[in-house]
């Protein structure tokens, strides 16, 4: 399924100021097609996130959105991530998010490189000052890194443009929104991709990227 895309948004459910509806609600009007809420997880609280947000797909259908009820992975130790990773895809999680090693945070050193070794992952989110190989590792398993707008996570965006270019890593473009003011419409989603250094013809191809292939659905 292609159209507008945001694999990265945060609800009431962890620290977000939006119910899981309002959010679906919202992204339907500046015309996106795919959301995946993704709200912080860890071994505590991995299982009902997911079963909560199944709750809610179908008004997502109606309101014209496709849903991906997912969890981001925050703040875990990285010998755990694995584990936490495979309890949500237990609960039906449709879509794995790390919560990558932003420079902003004191996530643990090896959260990159756990999260680009695990075969349950799909998106590392702000990767921070990501290595080539932990890069090269998530192209080789089919992980995207992720370009993002919000403010701190996205002051390392250009490296990570650079990095994934080098190993051939597909990008994404999420807004990591966690109130009403940090959604993107197309053209702020087109200014964050081109802003971090990506080319008009790399940034139309990262924002309508087929996110059935891409998930392998």
């Amino acid at each position: 399924m292609t159209g507008l895309y945001d694999l990265h948004t945060h609800t009431i459910l962890s620290d977000g100021e939006m119910l899981p509806t309002e959010l679906v609600r919202r992204m339907a009007v500046i015309g996106y097609s795919t959301v995946a809420i993704t709200d912080h997880v860890d071994t505590s609280n991995a299982t009902p996130v997911v079963t909560t947000l199944l709750e809610v797909q179908e008004s997502a259908r109606l309101f014209g959105i496709r849903l991906l009820c997912g969890v981001e992975i925050t703040h875990v130790p990285p010998s755990q991530i694995a584990s936490v990773a495979r309890q949500a895809r237990k609960a039906g999680a449709e879509i794995i998010v790390v919560h990558g090693e932003t420079t902003v945070e004191p996530v643990a050193p090896g959260t990159n490189h756990a999260a680009c070794t695990c075969p349950d992952v799909n998106v590392l989110a702000h990767p921070g000052l990501i290595s080539h190989e932990d890069a090269r590792l998530a192209q080789e398993n089919g992980i995207a890194l992720e370009i993002t707008s919000r403010g701190g996570h996205n002051r390392t965006n250009g490296h990570v443009v650079r990095i994934a270019r080098e190993v051939s890593c597909q990008l994404v473009v999420d807004s990591d929104a966690h109130s009403p003011y940090d959604l993107l419409d197309k053209k702020s989603k087109e200014n964050v991709a081109i802003g971090a250094g990506l080319t008009l013809s790399e940034t139309a191809e990262i924002i309508s990227l087929n996110i059935d292939q891409f998930l392998r659905f």
